[in-house]
């Protein structure tokens, strides 16, 4: 009888010790998982950026006063404007370097930095924060260019965004890169015990997606491990007949931009 009462009191212990091991990670997760999805770094203010090609730097205040930074690269003759969303790392110190790759098929490419990225000001919260930044950015360069002219891009993390902003707005096209079909979803594999529902980044992709009047591209890497081509095959099912899904073959999840598949594409794309 008093074994059964030793035995009942570790079984209560040791799955109180389980519960609060659970709860103290999750705690943990919700409080950092803003970093552990967005891998920024900082820039100096004073930070001269040094690209061969032509650029203007600017800054832009949000919602909140908070000033956002991107670069903004110059075509010879240009017949629109690329708005391009990177991924969850880099700052614009690396990510101008693929700008040269649409500035020679004659189109402008604006890059932004996300808050707290590159010279960007402030600290990233959540989703909603994110969106409402990118809209203010995107109204400002629809200022100086015409919507119809505008090709939304989206790399990675910065697909989802950039969907969402197509679904909002209304630009000429808008291209996706190693996109998911839903980064909820996408967290679910990755953190498998944390709820959905302390998520602060949801980025349904699938929701937004079929509410785009604009034409579609989908690029993805067949040998993508960090977000798998099925993401873009269940996302081509959603698309319409005159939309585009392209499987580029042997790519992986970094270095889209100078795949020679891409480019070629990419070339009749922006014709």
């Amino acid at each position: 009888m008093e074994l059964l009462k030793t035995f009942k009191f570790l079984t209560i212990v040791l799955a109180a010790f389980f519960a609060f091991l659970y709860l103290a990670t999750v705690f943990y997760v919700y409080f950092n998982q803003v970093g552990m999805v967005f891998q920024s770094a900082k820039l100096a203010e004073d930070y001269q950026f040094e690209y061969q090609s032509k650029f203007e730097e600017l800054t832009i205040r949000s919602f909140d006063g908070v000033k956002l930074n991107g670069l903004l690269f110059k075509a010879s003759n240009t017949k629109g404007l690329i708005f391009y969303l990177h991924g969850n790392s880099g700052t614009l110190e690396t990510w101008g370097s693929i700008s040269k790759r649409y500035t020679d098929l004659g189109y402008d490419i604006f890059i932004l930095d996300y808050r707290s990225f590159g010279k960007s000001e402030g600290e990233i919260e959540d989703e909603e924060q994110l969106n409402k930044d990118i809209s203010i950015v995107y109204k400002n360069l629809c200022l100086r260019y015409s919507e119809n002219t505008i090709i939304i891009t989206g790399y990675s993390i910065g697909s989802g965004l950039a969907t969402i902003l197509a679904a909002e707005n209304k630009p000429k096209a808008l291209i996706l890169q190693a996109p998911y079909y839903s980064f909820r979803e996408l967290s679910s594999t990755k953190v498998r015990f944390f709820p959905d529902f302390l998520k602060k980044f949801s980025f349904e992709t699938h929701d937004f997606l079929p509410k785009i009047k604009a034409p579609i591209y989908i690029f993805h890497g067949s040998e993508d491990l960090l977000i798998p081509i099925e993401n873009s095959i269940r996302l081509s099912k959603l698309l319409k007949p005159t939309d585009h899904f392209y499987c580029l073959e042997g790519q992986g999840h970094v270095g889209m931009n100078e795949n020679e598949g891409f480019l070629k594409q990419l070339q009749i794309v922006l014709k």
